[in-house]
């Protein structure tokens, strides 16, 4: 008899090959209606498989995140299903789940998919779904599923890659795939989906391999949750940071520069209400600025090592009878104002921070918006200091992006990369020295991190800081990373207690990431209505007619005098038209002057979305206005 351990502590026996969807039925009939998997012994394992050893056993339900991904993975199954039946002959390459649904790359047959495909192809999900086909996991040789997959070479490379000898298969009727799993147990069990987007993908992310059609899609457990899913998408299309952008006039793109954005006046407003906040809060934070040169010789750029790993995205130009190049980055530079001074273990940490404004060749069809640019400005900081300082500078720099994200609303998670397999430099003890470090920095600063292993930088590891915005998507906006190769490069030293010449530790830091990209996260966080202090214009004056003009002057000085962003509109336009097109232009405060308001000294205001009217005195609107702006509303 076998020995299994329930989640409670309670210990059943079974006969040894019973399945384990049958374990779950002996424990509870509605908890089985509700399994999709289990975690044997920690490990993901498919209802269908079999009990053959001790252990403890915890039931994977339609409520765990764990069941909604192991759902949208065989809806990648079953996706692959339908286009094996629809266009005989493709082959196929990896369908893994993402943050919000799945996607599979398929090599498909005389075929060009487009979005008008989609439909037809849901239909076929739909059929092979009614006709409730088991999902058996089996484990063979890879000799047999080389044999198997003998004519589909991208499942060959797979199983090639595979250590070890033994091969997942997990096969659906007439449909079978190299996969780890697990799955549910039918496809009957996969209802509610939707085949979202078609995109091209290169094999293996190389452009030198075959480029592979992509379908992405999204499942869900019930109706209604596809349905919710569905109309969010419909909002995060209004929201979008390109029509928000044209509608409040803030950015515009030029075909004489793909990629190079054009801040508009408000734009700019918004932009530079920003970079004071940020400035600001580096002050508190101990942090020094500096401004590093746009164009530098190439000579710096071989020394970093980017002339001879990044020189494709780098723009290049002559000087002089030399070459040089514009920044990609601000790392170099930052390294020399280093190296300017004669720099002691009592300056440390010692954290400098730069908005440099740097360029990078994006291919073409990559860009997008202010996501992916060619031009934007890095909120970079570089961080020096000894090894004894680490876990508490990091975990300072960690409260910081906490505070800063607070105040955007934005909540995050924090991934730990570590030392990859093969490509880095350093000793490996430096390595797990600097991976606690920064493990020991997230637990003193209170927070729990996930691991990526072996997708730390090939200089260091790093954190990642992944921001959840109000439509429920994720961005990778912050990181912290631990660099042991620019300063050997650069030969950086500080004079250490002893009085000894010793090599510094180095952390960047990006707080935003990209000035641009972090304005395109927030304009589609808020939809647009910027919170009153970060807003282009705080304050819209109108008056009811022009013989109020004079006063609403006056209004417009005193504000400007106590720093508000205030603008008026004087146009012969119907006074209702303007006080709609205000909460169109999503101003935070828009203020109706009439004869009440020039005979009392007063004013009336209107918050963007309220329909509320509040009349009260000039000295006390700018009291209650300074208060939501100082407190960062």
């Amino acid at each position: 008899m076998i020995k299994v351990t329930l989640k409670d502590g309670k210990i059943k026996e079974y006969e040894s090959n019973i399945s384990f969807n049958e374990v779950v039925k002996g424990i509870s009939l509605s908890l089985a209606k509700e399994a999709i998997a289990v975690k044997f012994n920690n490990e993901l394992i498919s209802l269908n498989d079999k009990l053959v050893e001790d252990g403890s056993l915890e039931v994977i339900t339609t409520k765990d995140k764990e069941g909604l991904e192991i759902l949208n993975h065989s809806t990648a199954h079953l996706l692959a299903h339908a286009i094996s039946r629809l266009y005989p002959g493709s082959k196929f390459g990896v369908g893994p789940t993402v943050e919000e649904g799945f996607y599979y790359d398929m090599d498909i047959k005389d075929a060009g998919v487009t979005i008008n495909d989609l439909a037809k192809i849901e239909k076929e999900m739909h059929k092979i779904s009614e006709e409730n086909i088991a999902i058996i996991h089996t484990v063979v040789s890879k000799k047999e599923a080389l044999e198997i997959f003998k004519n589909d070479n991208y499942k060959q490379e797979i199983i090639n890659s595979i250590d070890g000898d033994n091969v997942n298969i997990y096969t659906q009727g007439d449909y079978v795939d190299v996969c780890r799993g697990p799955h549910v147990v039918s496809t009957s069990k996969i209802k509610h989906f939707k085949l979202l987007n078609v995109a091209g993908a290169y094999w293996r992310g190389d452009s030198n391999n075959q480029m592979l059609t992509r379908i992405y899609g999204v499942s869900f457990f019930k109706e209604k949750e596809l349905d919710d899913y569905l109309k969010l998408l419909e909002e995060r299309k209004e929201r979008d940071h390109r029509k928000i952008g044209k509608d409040l006039d803030l950015f515009m793109i030029s075909e004489y520069g793909p990629g190079f954005p054009f801040w508009l006046p408000k734009g700019m407003l918004l932009k530079n209400a920003l970079i004071d906040f940020w400035k600001d809060v580096h002050i508190k934070a101990g942090y020094q600025f500096i401004e590093t040169p746009t164009m530098l010789n190439r000579e710096l750029w071989e020394i970093s090592g980017h002339w001879y790993n990044y020189k494709e995205n780098m723009y290049t130009s002559t000087i002089d009878d030399k070459e040089f190049a514009i920044k990609p980055m601000n790392c170099p530079g930052g390294m020399l104002v280093y190296k300017n001074q004669i720099h002691s273990y009592r300056d440390f940490p010692l954290r400098l921070a730069e908005l440099g404004h740097v360029h990078r060749h994006e291919a073409s069809g990559a860009l997008s918006g202010l996501f992916r640019v060619r031009a934007f400005t890095q909120d970079d900081a570089h961080i020096f200091m000894t090894e004894d300082q680490i876990t508490d500078e990091i975990a300072s720099i960690i409260d910081l992006f906490k505070k800063v994200y607070d105040v955007f609303g934005l909540s995050f998670h924090i991934e730990l990369s570590t030392r990859p397999e093969k490509k880095y430099i350093g000793d490996i003890a430096i390595w797990d020295k600097s991976e606690k470090a920064l493990a020991d920095a997230c637990h003193k600063a209170g927070f729990d991190f996930k691991i990526n292993p072996g997708d730390g930088a090939f200089y260091g590891p790093k954190l990642d800081f992944k921001l959840r915005d109000s439509m429920n998507r994720i961005w990778q906006c912050g990181t912290i990373q631990l660099d042991m190769n620019l300063p050997e490069r650069f030969d950086l030293t500080y004079i250490a207690e002893d009085g000894s010449k010793k090599r510094p530790v180095m952390a960047h830091r990006a707080l935003f990431g990209s000035l641009e990209r972090f304005i395109g996260i927030l304009t589609e966080h808020f939809g647009g209505a910027f919170p009153t202090w970060l807003a282009p214009y705080q304050v819209r004056i109108i008056p009811v007619s022009d013989k109020h003009i004079p006063y609403c002057e006056e209004v417009k000085k005193e504000l400007m005098n106590h720093k508000v962003r205030v603008e008026t509109d004087y146009r012969t336009e119907k006074l209702g038209y303007k006080i709609r097109e205000a909460q169109t232009k999503k101003v935070p405060y828009t203020l109706v002057i009439g004869d009440k308001e020039v005979e009392e000294n007063s004013i009336t205001y209107r918050k963007h979305k309220s329909q509320e009217q509040v009349n009260m005195t000039l000295s006390e609107f700018i009291l209650y206005l300074e208060d939501e702006i100082n407190n960062l509303r």
